[in-house]
């Protein structure tokens, strides 16, 4: 009888362990679940990523073939101008001034 009853209670501490280990343990539910959030990010970052890339690759794609986007870009981001225009350019703090 005694031995029945020191192993029923081995057994028992066993078991609490390994569902102790189970959910609080190094490889546990809950490092599943924390893990699980970091790869959801991960592959929304990839995702972002991704579309950055397709965006770039077009803009590098346009830049290698077409003259007249070369031309824009040149313009918009160089502010260069054509013969007989003019180029105005506007403080942007200017503008905040104004609306206070």
């Amino acid at each position: 009888m005694f031995w029945r009853v020191f192993l029923i209670v081995l057994l028992t501490l066993i078991n609490v362990m390994l569902f102790q280990r189970t959910v609080w343990g190094p490889t546990g539910l809950l490092e599943y679940k924390e893990l699980k959030r970091q790869y959801a990010g991960i592959e929304r970052q990839i995702a972002n990523l991704e579309k950055q890339n397709l965006s770039l690759s077009r803009e590098i794609r346009l830049l290698q073939s077409d003259d007249r986007y070369i031309a824009r870009m040149i313009r918009q981001r160089l502010h260069y101008v054509r013969d007989n225009e003019i180029l105005y350019i506007f403080d942007e703090s200017a503008d905040a001034r104004r609306r206070e």
